[in-house]
């Protein structure tokens, strides 16, 4: 199952008592927060959690899958994540 924006939400609602208002804002904020710090080509460190980290892909030979022709595609930016030590070995516990 996935977790949704709208499921973190009531999450923080239940376990803070704030309100679904305050709660939304809050979740809101912290993913702007994110989006920007990774559009300006930072990376965000989350202790405990991860790092999502962007990086720059070169251009390359890709195929169209429809006609089969050759083509380029162009260089671009992506973001990985690379999951703590402690996030690992909380996902791989018994």
């Amino acid at each position: 199952m996935t977790l949704t924006k709208a499921q973190i939400i009531d999450s923080i609602q239940n376990q803070t008592g704030f309100p679904k208002t305050t709660s939304s804002e809050i979740v809101e904020t912290l993913l702007e927060i994110i989006k920007g710090t990774l559009a300006s080509g930072e990376d965000v460190l989350i202790s405990s959690f991860g790092k999502f980290c962007v990086r720059e892909k070169r251009e390359r030979k890709g195929r169209n899958p429809a006609t089969g022709n050759a083509m380029m595609l162009g260089s671009r930016k992506v973001v990985t994540f690379r999951c703590s030590g402690k996030l690992r070995n909380k996902i791989n516990a018994d």
